[in-house]
């Protein structure tokens, strides 16, 4: 999640453990642990492969904040008088901020590696959007509040209020999550990819649109569900890509590398005889957040290259807006393939999707 979601749960969550007269000392203590984690940013691993997928690694990793908490903890006990007055409370107020914070990460869909140092695959629930201002708007308001109440009782129960708001919406998140999944594995269920892997990821900002990917054995497949306006099985769009790309470079780190963090969730595409890689999960059809170039053709084969991240538009003109209308209308959003299909029905032509890179649309529904 973004730092401000970091820093007020972390902020909340100590200044709910600690004796009221301790409470503006936690909440500074909690906001501190609470983006702690994220600190490994600033190492530089060396390429933009590493620098993406080694994130998010030992700094948020279930099996380290522990020991960080407790060595924390111990050193506070023994300088710091709160710590002294109240060592139980104070031991869950720099516990929970830390672990709380990769808990929450593994909500979105970026990869969070909670189990490091196992090499198990990072977790991506997906289920929250990295910003989601009903996850945060709560705990922002509690701790303002906190910190303007001081020991008195309303601190306390804006607290407590402002967890159990953010914690309820983390929750309805997950239910929406399943709810899309189960539309998704409907509208397959007599398609040749009912089985194929897929994901559903919520559109940013918000738990009422998800989009889903289905893995296909010529591409992937792209549907669109607000669970406002929308009914009915989930109509896709294919997008096709040579998938013999990813088998022909798979013997080269980052190919691998970049397959282990995202699930195997990869578009490959050669753009000026080099191998770019995009991550499926982050972003639309054409545009995804995470695409790097991972190779060269070398004496006919593929070759490490000096990878490095393509910058890519994050929000084009009309997004938000067609967000808020792709959530409440049902209308799809500017720019995307989905609003590229609905002017060429219009039209009565199909031309305009070609043009876009996808094929022609496919109904997965039944």
């Amino acid at each position: 999640m973004d730092s401000l979601s970091q820093l007020v749960l972390g902020a909340a969550v100590a200044a709910a453990c600690v004796p009221a007269r301790h409470r503006r000392k936690a909440l500074l203590v909690g906001a501190a642990l609470g983006t702690l984690p994220d600190l490994d940013v600033l190492i530089d691993y060396g390429d933009a492969v590493s620098n993406m997928t080694f994130h998010r690694g030992f700094s948020h990793s279930l099996f380290v904040l522990p020991i960080v908490a407790l060595l924390l903890w111990a050193v506070l006990r023994r300088f710091w008088p709160p710590v002294r007055e109240a060592p139980r409370s104070w031991g869950w107020a720099i516990l929970l901020p830390l672990v709380t914070h990769p808990l929450l990460d593994a909500l979105t869909v970026y990869g969070t590696q909670l189990f490091w140092p196992l090499t198990t695959p990072p977790v991506m629930g997906g289920s929250l959007f990295i910003i989601d201002p009903l996850y945060t708007v709560p705990l922002l308001v509690a701790v303002l509040v906190a910190a303007i109440a001081g020991e008195a009782r309303r601190g306390g129960t804006a607290v407590a209020l402002g967890l159990a708001l953010s914690t309820g919406y983390a929750a309805w998140s997950l239910v929406a999550q399943r709810q899309v999944d189960a539309i998704a594995a409907d509208s397959l269920r007599d398609t040749p990819h009912a089985d194929a892997p897929r994901f559903v990821v919520a559109m940013p900002f918000t738990t009422f649109a998800w989009r889903v990917v289905v893995v296909t054995p010529g591409g992937y497949l792209e549907g669109e569900r607000s669970l406002v306006a929308d009914g009915g099985p989930i109509d896709f769009i294919e997008h096709r890509f040579d998938r013999r790309l990813l088998e022909e470079a798979g013997g080269l780190w980052a190919v691998q590398r970049l397959l282990w963090f995202s699930h195997g969730f990869q578009r490959a595409d050669v753009v000026d005889g080099e191998l770019r890689l995009a991550d499926l999960r982050m972003g639309q059809h054409p545009t995804f957040f995470f695409t790097h170039v991972v190779g060269r053709r070398e004496g006919g084969a593929w070759v490490p290259a000096d990878n490095r991240q393509i910058e890519q538009p994050r929000v084009r003109e009309g997004q938000l807006v067609g967000l808020w209308r792709r959530v409440w209308l049902g209308e799809p959003i500017p720019g995307t393939p989905f609003a590229v299909r609905a002017a060429a029905n219009a039209a009565g032509t199909q031309a305009a999707e070609v043009k876009s890179g996808a094929t022609p649309a496919t109904s997965a529904s039944k």
